[in-house]
C-alpha cells in the first residue's frame, strides 16, 4: 500500500475518532438537497411541518381523552379539554403568522445571499454541547423575558396575554402568541446560534429539540416516557411544570430546567397546587 493511502486511511480514522464519521452520511444527504435547504421557502416549511407533526398527535389525544380513561390518568388536568374550535383557531393564527409575518423576513435574509454549506459535518460531541448550551442560554433568556412580561403589566396585557388566553393549555396553543412574543424569542434563538457558530446540521437539530420540549411542556399529558421523569434529580421540569406556570402565574417562569426558578424563589411544586 502506498504511503499516499496510508495516510488517507489516518486521516479517515482522525475523523471516525473525532464523530464526524457517524454524522457525515446525514450531512452529505442533506446537502444533495441543497435547491430545498437554501430556498427562502425551507425555514418556514420547516418549523410548521415539525411543530403541526409533534403538535397533532396530542390533538388527536385531546379529542379521544373524554372517551378513553387511561387517557384521562395521564392527563394533568383530566376534565378540561380543548374543543374542536379552540384547535382550529390555534392552528391557524400559528399559519397566518408563519405566511404573512415570519415568511417575509426569511425572503429578506434569504435574498442578502444564501450562506455556504460547509462539506464536512460536526463532530457528534460538538453538535451535542451546542444543541445542550443553546438550551440553557434559551431557558435563561426566556426566563428574564417571561418574568418582565408578567411583572410590568404593560408588557403582560399588550403581548404576553394573549398566550395565557388558552388554560389549561394544550399543545396546538404552543405558538398561540403575540407577534411580537413569536419574533422576540425568535430573536433569542437566532442571536446563540451566532454567539456559538453553530454547525447548519446542530442549528436544525437544536430547532427540532426546542419545538419539541415546547409543544410538550404545554401538551397537558404527564407520561411515563415524558422528558421531565427521564432527567434526575428535577433538572428538567417539563410539563408538570410550565402546567402550574399557567395555572398559577407568579410561578415556574423558566420554559424547561428548574435552576433559574430555585434560584430566585419562583419554582412551585405541582403537589404544591
Amino acid at each position: 500500500m502506498s504511503s499516499h493511502n496510508s495516510s488517507g486511511l489516518h486521516a479517515a480514522a482522525a475523523g471516525c475518532s473525532s464523530g464526524q464519521l457517524f454524522l457525515q452520511p446525514v450531512w452529505d444527504r442533506l446537502r444533495t438537497r441543497e435547491a430545498l435547504t437554501q430556498s427562502p421557502f425551507f425555514p418556514v416549511i420547516f418549523s410548521i411541518t415539525t411543530y403541526v407533526s409533534f403538535c397533532l398527535p396530542f390533538a388527536a389525544l385531546d379529542l379521544l381523552c373524554p372517551w378513553v380513561p387511561a387517557l384521562r390518568r395521564c392527563k394533568i388536568q383530566p376534565h378540561s379539554a380543548p374543543t374542536a374550535r379552540q384547535l382550529l383557531s390555534c392552528l391557524g393564527q400559528t399559519l397566518f403568522q408563519h405566511l404573512v409575518f415570519v415568511f417575509p423576513l426569511t425572503l429578506l435574509h434569504w435574498a442578502r445571499g444564501p450562506a455556504l454549506l460547509p462539506p464536512d459535518a460536526p463532530a457528534l460531541p460538538q453538535l451535542l454541547g451546542h444543541v445542550a448550551l443553546c438550551l440553557l442560554l434559551f431557558d435563561a433568556e426566556f426566563f428574564v423575558w417571561h418574568v418582565l412580561h408578567h411583572r410590568v403589566p404593560w408588557l403582560y396585557r399588550t403581548f404576553h396575554k394573549v398566550h395565557h388566553q388558552n388554560a389549561p393549555s394544550f399543545a396546538l396553543a404552543t405558538q398561540y402568541v403575540s407577534v411580537w412574543e413569536l419574533f422576540s424569542l425568535g430573536f433569542f434563538d437566532m442571536v446563540n446560534i451566532a454567539l456559538l457558530q453553530c454547525h447548519p446540521l446542530t442549528v436544525l437539530v437544536f430547532h427540532t429539540v426546542n419545538i419539541w420540549l415546547s409543544v410538550e411542556d404545554h401538551s397537558g399529558y404527564d407520561f411515563p416516557w415524558s422528558t421531565h421523569r427521564l432527567v434526575p434529580f428535577g433538572w428538567y421540569g417539563g410539563v408538570v411544570h410550565h402546567d402550574v406556570h399557567h395555572s398559577h402565574f407568579n410561578y415556574n417562569f423558566a420554559p424547561y430546567f428548574t435552576h433559574w426558578d430555585r434560584l430566585l424563589g419562583t419554582l412551585r411544586h405541582p403537589h404544591a397546587q
